[in-house]
């Protein structure tokens, strides 16, 4: 089973492309997440890993560029594509260079194509994970990676932000995104005898 993340401010090409996806790979159980908020799906790769993000070019706020720049940051192995109904050599260009995208495709999508770019980028990043996962295997074996640092690139690519947790001087663990909370009442915890 895999993740596939997609990102368009128009509700209904992210229904059109979720209900697609689902229907030509219904074999292989995909989770499609949808987000219209470029935002919020950064959020979300924060704590799920995915295996592709198709973006739209064009949004407001966050084009997919910079999106996708972003989203790279997170979660580096995850395959990038954008969908855009501009075909702007320069957008593209940007788009291949600054957010390595794996392919541009144009809106409107011909299904046959889409899906075809989805299997071919999903079985790219499982031949570069693995390549990896091989090469982590090799620099132990010659000393120059330790097996908790290939351990720790493990996990990371499981489950995105998990190795970068932020410790406080007493120990405890901090949490960027919660409030200070008040405590609403004090309870003593007295030993048993």
């Amino acid at each position: 089973m895999y993740r596939i993340l997609l990102v368009d401010d128009e509700p209904n090409i992210l229904s059109a492309l979720r209900r697609l996806l689902a229907a030509r790979e219904a074999d292989a159980g995909p989770i499609v997440e949808i987000f219209t908020s470029p935002r919020e799906a950064l959020a979300r790769a924060s704590e799920v890993a995915f295996e592709l993000v198709i973006s739209d070019y064009r949004m407001p706020g966050m084009d997919g560029v910079a999106f996708l720049k972003a989203f790279r940051e997170i979660q580096p192995d995850a395959v990038r594509m954008i969908l855009s109904g501009y075909t702007d050599f320069d957008a593209l260009m940007s788009a291949i260079n600054e957010a390595g995208i794996y392919r541009f495709i144009s809106k409107p999508w011909r299904d046959a194509e889409l899906t075809a770019a989805v299997h071919q980028a999903l079985q790219m990043r499982h031949l570069l994970v693995e390549n990896q996962r091989l090469a982590d295997i090799i620099r132990v074996e010659r000393g120059k990676l330790s097996r908790q640092e290939a351990e720790l690139r493990r996990l990371e690519s499981e489950s995105p932000g998990i190795t970068k947790v932020k410790w406080g001087e007493d120990g405890s663990v901090i949490f960027d995104d919660l409030e200070e909370v008040e405590p609403t009442e004090h309870i003593e915890i007295k030993p048993l005898h």
